[in-house]
């Protein structure tokens, strides 16, 4: 039988950390008054937010290498 407690609406994820991580995020946590699973759900979403704006700069670098001006379209072109 499952307690009304461990009821979630949210999947969770067990993490092992090492001990010197853990007490950073924890004093994180504590700095900024937020619970120690608040405090690595934050920290996992700006990671990935990180890793796509590196992959989004490394697609637009890739495309300006092949821009060409003289084949682009204007605005007014693809707006009619």
């Amino acid at each position: 039988m499952l307690h009304k407690t461990m009821l979630t609406k949210n999947p969770r994820i067990n993490v092992v950390f090492e001990r010197p991580l853990y007490q950073s995020v924890r004093r994180l946590a504590q700095r900024d008054g937020v619970s120690l699973s608040f405090k690595i759900r934050d920290l996992v979403k700006w990671s990935l937010e990180y890793l796509e704006d590196i992959l989004l700069t490394q697609i637009a670098e890739e495309r300006t290498k092949t821009f060409d001006r003289r084949k682009a379209l204007s605005h007014k072109q693809i707006s009619t």
